[in-house]
């Protein structure tokens, strides 16, 4: 498998499970116009998904289709970070999470968006205008809960203790990512954590929220060694696909 395509699929697998795990709330959020806007997020995250598995399938060449790469692929194929897999748990915890992918990518389609690679260049300057929207709306939610009640101070601490040591996973330059960087298709991901830092320490300050010091950091998923909630995950989103293959409505 190519580099080109190993960074594809991290980019395909990181925005459809992610998406996957924000639809989880469709019904279910605490407002009607959050869970529509959490919805509609969720949809552009599958939408991005399914622009870069496109890219992916031209890639391999090979029969591959969208379909076949998100619904026919074991976990040990998935290449997203540990970070996107883990369970939506609380409110909290599901917008902590979005703030902190949706800083990181803002900053990886902002530099993406000047790749030498073609497609990956124009996928990543589409993306970018709903990502603002991400950024911005998970950042206020941030704000809303670390400088709003005492319970919604002690929910948003309590997820960034749980998120927090996955974070780190984002800049560590798997392998398919030192060779792409070494050829300047891609920045080097490690380039990006001080600028994410920064951002993610300005929004903390104005929610009262302090930053966490050093804790090890999880890795592995971008390699394929993944938690058991991808399984979990996989389970629920390709029964359909693979209990009636090419099932059409």
């Amino acid at each position: 498998m190519s580099t080109l395509l190993e960074y594809t699929l991290y980019l395909a697998d990181s925005t459809l499970l992610l998406g996957h795990r924000n639809s989880e709330w469709c019904g279910h959020g605490p407002v009607l116009e959050q869970d529509i806007a959490i919805t509609n997020i969720s949809l552009d995250l599958i939408g991005q998904a399914r622009n870069f598995y496109q890219y992916a399938a031209e890639l391999k060449n090979d029969g591959s289709t969208e379909d076949t790469l998100a619904y026919l692929r074991d976990a040990r194929e998935f290449k997203n970070s540990l970070l996107i897999e883990l369970p939506k748990g609380d409110w909290a915890k599901t917008i902590l999470r979005q703030f902190f992918f949706s800083n990181y990518q803002h900053l990886l389609y902002t530099k993406l968006q000047h790749s030498n690679d073609q497609q990956l260049a124009a996928i990543a300057t589409k993306a970018l205008k709903e990502v603002v929207y991400h950024l911005r709306w998970s950042s206020e939610w941030v704000i809303r809960l670390g400088d709003g009640t005492e319970e919604s101070h002690r929910r948003i601490r309590q997820a960034l203790e749980e998120l927090w040591a996955y974070t780190g996973e984002l800049f560590i330059p798997s392998s398919f990512e030192k060779e792409l960087s070494d050829q300047q298709i891609i920045s080097d991901p490690a380039t990006l954590k001080a600028a994410w830092q920064e951002r993610t320490a300005d929004v903390f300050n104005t929610a009262n929220i302090g930053m966490p010091g050093d804790v090890y950091m999880h890795k592995g998923g971008k390699e394929g060694d993944h938690s058991e909630y991808l399984g979990f995950i996989l389970a629920e989103m390709q029964f359909l696909q693979r209990a009636y293959p090419n099932a059409t409505w």
